[in-house]
């Protein structure tokens, strides 16, 4: 469901800015555009897609966290092994 509204958001958006149609056009997308906002269903639907962003952003989070500690481990353990057979040559410059 937020998918389909984020693209009907940027669809309106991209049309309202690449429409050449004139000021008249432009008002009436803008009051369309009002009209939608303004619905207590997308109003509804808005909140309920914020409590559930909510809910999940620990979730979120936490994941997050795990994999980038993953990947800082991976990197450190297997980084330095790396690091050290692509320095180069090795001694004194001429």
């Amino acid at each position: 469901m937020m998918k389909k509204l984020l693209l009907l958001a940027g669809l309106a958006i991209g049309y309202v800015l690449g429409a050449r149609a004139g000021r008249e056009r432009y008002d009436q997308i803008m009051n369309l555009v009002n009209r939608i906002k303004d619905d207590p269903r997308v109003q509804q639907k808005a909140h309920q897609a914020m409590d559930v962003a909510k809910e999940q952003a620990p979730v979120v989070a936490d994941k997050v966290t795990h994999a980038a500690s993953a990947a800082a481990s991976k990197v450190s353990g297997d980084g330095r092994h790396e690091a050290h057979h692509m320095a180069g040559p090795q001694g004194d410059l001429p």
